[in-house]
């Protein structure tokens, strides 16, 4: 059944630790939402802003996927497994947390703070060896496209991830148009990480996202310049009914 729903900005929940500022789109640490616990296999997208010289010291993680997609700044990682790299802006970061890994993520800069989304995608596989990897993404590769960034099956260049899905990430021009189409017993989950944009008659901005199921065709048109993360995802059995 075709079903679409939509996650404004202002829903998310938000903590400040004074070091950093963060916007939850499904339940996390001290937030706690019922109804956003996890949209099919993504479990978690942060929107995070990381104070200068300030960062998340060494933790562990077991089984899961957790991508870095950085927007602004600098991201400086280390990890168990002997990783060690400044990420920045247009990288992406991909770990398999596996059967455990510890590590830790500073912003790399003394002046400015480091704009970032971190996402959380739960494995097909449990207990795997634990593995890194990153890519630069140009601007020019996502600009008015959908760029093929993390894949089950990666294909030119794009990280893979121990799980069914297709993420995309895109730049759309001011007036451009973009379409996406979704196929039947799939699930897509649709991030606007900063813009502003127009899908179906309705307007949505930075940190809205929309929820959509099977068979559609999704068109969007840019009213600013907007940056956007698709995740094409197993069917997510428990969306409901169409809202707007």
């Amino acid at each position: 059944m075709q079903t679409l729903q939509v996650r404004k900005s202002a829903e998310r929940g938000y903590a400040n630790h004074g070091w950093l500022e963060s916007y939850h789109s499904f339940s996390f640490a001290e937030y706690f939402d019922r109804k956003h616990m996890h949209f099919s296999v993504l479990r978690v997208i942060n929107d995070d802003i990381i104070a200068a010289d300030r960062g998340f010291g060494m933790h562990p993680h077991r089984d899961m996927e957790i991508v870095t997609y950085m927007l602004d700044g600098e991201l400086r990682h280390r990890d168990s497994i002997g990783n060690g790299s400044v990420i920045k802006a247009g990288d992406v970061q991909r770990m398999s947390a596996g059967s455990g890994i510890v590590h830790s993520e500073f912003n790399a800069s003394s002046e400015t703070s480091a704009h970032l989304l971190q996402i959380w995608i739960m494995p097909d596989t449990l207990n795997m060896a634990p593995s890194y990897e990153e890519r630069h993404f140009t601007r020019e590769e996502k600009l008015n496209r959908w760029r093929l960034i993390a894949a089950k099956n990666p294909a030119n260049g794009a990280l893979k991830v121990e799980q069914d899905l297709q993420l995309f990430a895109t730049i759309v021009e001011t007036g451009a148009t973009l379409s996406y189409s979704l196929h039947e017993n799939r699930s897509a989950y649709l991030h606007i990480a900063r813009g502003h944009v127009e899908i179906a008659g309705q307007h949505y901005g930075s940190g809205d996202a929309l929820m959509l199921n099977d068979a559609q065709l999704l068109d969007i048109k840019a009213v600013t310049e907007t940056e956007m993360l698709l995740f094409d995802l197993p069917l997510h059995r428990e969306l409901g009914a169409s809202k707007h």
